[in-house]
């Protein structure tokens, strides 16, 4: 049991690259930016384009694991899981939505992600991009 949960930690954390966050140091000091790099081992930070409490920017800032108090994601982004149930409608058994790396594949040649379809060509990559400007116009309008 004790090694799931170490793997769904992972996970969890695998989730955080990219994404624009907010971290609390033990000391109190704060930061925002985008997660670049992360040391699984330690949970150690890399952010760019951060900017501290007072709203200095600065380029990069290293966070050593042990000082952080907490960690908050500020922005995660449209949730493609229901993206991929959406597709998998329209291509049955032919989807798979890879959580950790935040990719959906269709027929294992058509690669999407948040950004749209990324890899791809032809009249399915054509009808995926359809499906995915529909779903993305409804999710914009519901925030």
């Amino acid at each position: 049991m004790a090694a799931i949960a170490s793997k769904r930690f992972s996970d969890e954390l695998s989730l955080i690259l990219g994404k624009r966050v907010g971290v609390r140091l033990v000391d109190g000091a704060w930061f925002e930016g985008n997660v670049s790099a992360y040391n699984p081992s330690d949970y150690s930070l890399w952010l760019e384009d951060v900017r501290d409490a007072e709203g200095k920017a600065l380029q990069k800032v290293f966070i050593a694991g042990k000082s952080i108090a907490y960690l908050t994601v500020l922005e995660a982004g449209p949730d493609l899981s229901k993206l991929a149930e959406r597709l998998n409608r329209v291509f049955p058994n032919m989807v798979r939505y890879i959580r950790e790396a935040d990719v959906i594949l269709v027929m294992d040649r058509i690669r999407v992600t948040k950004d749209g379809v990324i890899e791809g060509s032809g009249p399915a990559a054509d009808r995926v991009k359809k499906v995915y400007e529909e779903w993305l116009a409804e999710e914009t309008g519901k925030a």
